[in-house]
């Protein structure tokens, strides 16, 4: 068998992503927001295109062979992401638009069969607005008080406190498995533990999480936990919402129209069993078999030992030159390396974090600036913004030390 250097394997690994090998400006271009949204492999365009040209047919409804063909393609992803998660069945895995939709469906439904006047939710400084805003709002239609959970300078996250914020009136635990702001990764098995002890259920924001992590959801025990498929390498438009059977079947649906029916009729109307209870009107029929190759993908590079030593040397170099350098505050900071994505962010002493933005661009080197969708988080940090270079296993060594090469550049431009 030929033996491959870890250099060959990331280069094997950056052909899979035809979009790599794009200029900028006459530069090699280095994607580095990856926490926005990751790039595609070819096999999930191709499989897209596939079921365009080729199954292009409603699912579940009709009995010719292209709805046929594409029902299975469609089924066939949840039976995948069933196995991913680890789930118990696959009825408790059901389909939306995004880590969004999915939280939004639980903020709705969930809120609507379990929480009243008085009662209270749980969620972190650290979350994005996606899992800020749909509690809120769940709070003002029902009259109901969100409770907030701190983290310390650091950005790690005061799970020590957690235990003083539950209340009896304390109906749900929303939290991020990952920031995608601080990069850390959150001891959500604890915080499940914790929460149960008290009888209270425990939502999970896997956007960044599923990436970085394994996801064992009977391992972690968690009631419901969502993710996006456009930051797992699928294609965009895509989303999961896994959840506890139990939960599932005692939440009303949360929207109605065809494909969640039993039955309708002017007299009542009834529910179809799960998931389809969730799954309204036509699905995303060709984006969400894309799941499949995704996390064929995801599977086969963290089955690669190469692969995940190139990736910790690379965590391990920026993390080390961001924090070398006096100039920069990097939020994020762990206790130990294991409890680190590499995403990182960080603010530039005396330069405007779009600033180095825009230099960074003009290097080639796509970056994010800005507040990542976490207002709070900002406020909590008592800034207005920070930059945010996030990585995927595509990046290699070589990218990261030309990222710091360029920021030091662009720091030296600024100030």
């Amino acid at each position: 068998m030929q033996t491959y250097t870890t250099k060959m394997k990331v280069k094997e690994l950056r052909d899979k992503f035809p979009i790599l090998s794009t200029c900028v400006y006459g530069k090699p271009l280095v994607y580095l927001d990856n926490a926005a949204t990751s790039q595609r492999p070819a096999a999930v365009s191709s499989k897209w295109n596939e079921l365009v040209n080729t199954r292009n047919a409603n699912i579940h409804r009709a009995v010719h062979r292209l709805a046929d063909e594409a029902t299975r393609e469609y089924e066939g992803a949840r039976d995948t992401v069933k196995a991913f998660l680890n789930a118990s069945s696959r009825e408790e895995i059901v389909f939306t638009s995004g880590a969004t939709a999915s939280i939004n469906l639980v903020a709705f439904s969930f809120g609507e069969a379990f929480v009243h006047e008085g009662d209270e939710i749980i969620v972190s400084v650290a979350e994005h607005h996606s899992n800020i805003v749909p509690w809120q709002m769940l709070c003002e239609r029902k009259g109901a008080s969100l409770k907030v959970l701190d983290v310390d300078e650091n950005g790690v996250l005061q799970v020590e406190k957690l235990q003083e914020l539950i209340s009896q009136k304390t109906k749900i635990v929303a939290i991020s498995h990952i920031s995608n702001v601080l990069g850390l990764v959150n001891p959500v098995k604890e915080i499940v533990k914790i929460c149960h002890d008290h009888g209270v259920p425990v939502l999970v924001d896997g956007a960044q999480g599923v990436v970085h992590e394994k996801v064992d959801v009977q391992d972690l025990d968690c009631d419901f936990y969502a993710f996006s498929g456009h930051k797992l390498y699928a294609a965009t438009g895509t989303g999961v919402l896994y959840g506890k059977k139990k939960w599932l079947d005692a939440m009303p649906p949360y929207m109605g129209g065809g494909e969640m029916i039993g039955t309708v009729s002017f007299s009542g109307t009834t529910y179809a069993p799960l998931p389809q209870k969730f799954e309204a009107g036509t699905q995303n029929l060709n984006s969400t078999p894309t799941l499949v190759p995704a996390i064929a993908f995801v599977n086969e590079i963290r089955a690669d030992e190469d692969l995940a030593a190139e990736q910790k040397s690379v965590l391990e170099y920026v993390l080390g030159a961001l924090q070398e350098n006096k100039l920069i505050h990097l939020y994020g900071v762990p206790r130990r390396t294991e409890e680190k994505a590499p995403v990182f962010s960080f603010t530039v002493k005396g330069a405007h974090h779009e600033d180095l933005a825009l230099i960074l661009d003009k290097m080639g080197i796509a970056v994010r600036s800005g507040q990542m969708c976490a207002e709070p988080l900002m406020d909590r940090m008592g800034v207005t913004g920070m930059l945010r270079a996030s990585f995927a296993p595509y990046n290699t060594l070589e990218e990261a030390k030309y990222f710091i090469e360029c920021l030091n550049k662009a720091i030296g431009m600024l100030i």
